[in-house]
């Protein structure tokens, strides 16, 4: 998950590889299929929701910059804007909250010069509905609002003039008004799944206007809260509370939800500093190389070190268990990539938030250096026999989620790095922010070129977009577009 919530409240240097035993797998076991199955109910994968499909792969079937040279433009909007989705003919919803007023806005852009054609405002509430946002099959962004309404907007352009509507409401009654929708995606009938801050799972019928709960507290024991957003793929909808994952699916026949499987994870003795909730910091990824879902992984919240858990879909058998980075970075909000065999996991730990959400208990311990590190690790072509590192590169300051393209094996982030001393793990407000994208094969720095100092160029551990070998990416004051000079 990104660290919206903070900004809301606020509103080159040698790399160092470490290569493991592992496999080399060829191109296509590693990151077939080209992308995750493409739900008939939202729109482009790769461009339609924040982690880029409903199994939330954080993959494109784009191309990026690469390492040609760049030149880049940030647009100022006083806002933080978390969420940037593509539209099929070329448009650009972004989903952000003004500094002053902490007030939720739509924003559509020209995907050229990142220009705000129309903006609309919804009504305030937990925020995370908005961001964890969708764009469906009929290019209309699908979102709810702090009174807990489904909402479809659509665009139009009248003598050049864009305006921004709502063209479809669905009350989501059964959700209590101290309740708020965190994550949303939709499922292969259509039905539109949710899960809340304080454990409710459901969908609505966007046909029939029915919405069905299930309160994933009365299955577990615990109280059970969501901090990330949910996914979904044929096989059903997973939901990672912070407590353990499930994947649930609908009965028709009797208009409820059923629980295929729950893993329960180490969820740590406390908040780790550089993530945002005491549990997983991932939104669950569907993946794997046939047909792209036959695998579930997170990210758990152990101590010293977190551990990439890995689960069979049809079952929630587990495949395996390894442990992530070092006890001075290990920790991760971030949802891993997912793609063929591999996962990629960005670590988040001592990232410097300006603010944390209500209700966030203290970490232990109270402050870290950020070091960052990326680590790939690879599911054997015999899944009985668990998973390798392939690689790990801990020199790696990213300070956005990662994206793989599948057309270019390349990995895109911005690092981030202290202007007079760029090995220290130390961060401030005057630090340099970098374009930067990373050889999925071997874990090395390909091309890090400058973007901006500032906290104004603070991308937060947000979400990027990539369309046409261009990388969009929200920051705490608005959006910053990087393309081929």
């Amino acid at each position: 998950m990104p660290a919206v919530s903070l900004a809301v409240k606020l509103l080159t240097a040698a790399t160092s590889i470490t290569l493991l035993s592992a496999p080399l797998f060829s191109t296509a076991s590693t990151f077939g299929p080209i992308i995750s199955p493409q739900n008939p109910y939202i729109g482009q994968n790769g461009l339609a929701t924040m982690h880029g499909d409903p199994a939330s792969s954080d993959t494109t079937p784009f191309a990026g910059p690469g390492n040609a040279t760049i030149n880049s433009n940030r647009r100022a909007l006083q806002s933080a804007c978390p969420t940037l989705l593509g539209t099929s003919d070329g448009y650009i919803f972004g989903l952000c909250t003004t500094i002053f007023g902490q007030t939720p806005t739509i924003h559509l852009f020209d995907s050229q010069e990142v220009n705000s054609l129309a903006e609309l405002a919804v009504a305030k509430g937990n925020i995370l509905g908005g961001v964890y946002a969708y764009v469906d099959n009929q290019d209309k962004l699908v979102l709810t609002n702090g009174d807990n309404q489904l909402l479809r907007v659509s665009k139009s352009s009248t003598n050049g003039n864009w305006a921004l509507a709502i063209t479809d409401s669905l009350p989501l009654t059964p959700i209590p008004a101290s309740d708020s929708v965190v994550g949303l995606a939709p499922d292969w009938q259509g039905y539109v799944w949710f899960a809340t801050a304080n454990g409710l799972a459901g969908y609505a019928d966007p046909i029939t206007k029915n919405v069905v709960t299930l309160p994933l507290n009365a299955i577990g024991g615990s109280i059970e809260g969501v901090a990330n957003s949910i996914s979904t793929s044929p096989a059903g909808t997973l939901i990672s509370t912070t407590f353990a994952t499930y994947l649930l699916t609908h009965n028709d026949a009797l208009n409820t939800i059923k629980v295929l499987w729950r893993q329960a994870y180490d969820r740590g003795p406390a908040r780790k500093p550089g993530q945002l909730s005491w549990g997983t910091g991932s939104t669950p990824t569907f993946f794997g190389p046939q047909s792209g879902y036959e695998y579930v992984t997170i990210v758990d919240n152990a101590s010293p070190l977190v551990n990439l858990l890995v689960y069979r879909t049809q079952d929630g058998s587990q495949v395996c268990k390894v442990p992530l980075f070092e006890s001075n970075n290990s920790g991760s909000e971030n949802s891993p990539i997912g793609s063929g065999r591999s996962i990629f996991v960005a670590s988040t730990y001592g990232y410097p938030y300006p603010a944390l959400p209500a209700g966030a208990p203290p970490s232990q311990p109270s402050s870290a250096n950020f070091v960052g590190g990326i680590e790939r690790v690879d599911v054997l072509e015999d899944d009985s026999k668990g998973c390798v590192v392939k690689w790990v590169n801990n020199k790696i300051r990213s300070s956005a989620v990662p994206k793989l393209s599948l057309a270019d094996k390349k990995i895109y982030t911005f690092v981030r790095q202290t202007p007079l001393f760029p090995d220290s793990t130390s961060t401030g407000i005057l630090d340099n922010y970098y374009y930067t994208s990373i050889d999925s094969e071997t874990g090395s720095i390909d091309s890090k070129q400058y973007v901006g100092t500032g906290f104004v160029f603070d991308t937060l551990q947000m979400a990027g977009l990539i369309d046409q070998n261009t990388l969009f990416q929200g920051t705490i004051t608005g959006v910053v577009r990087v393309r081929k000079a």
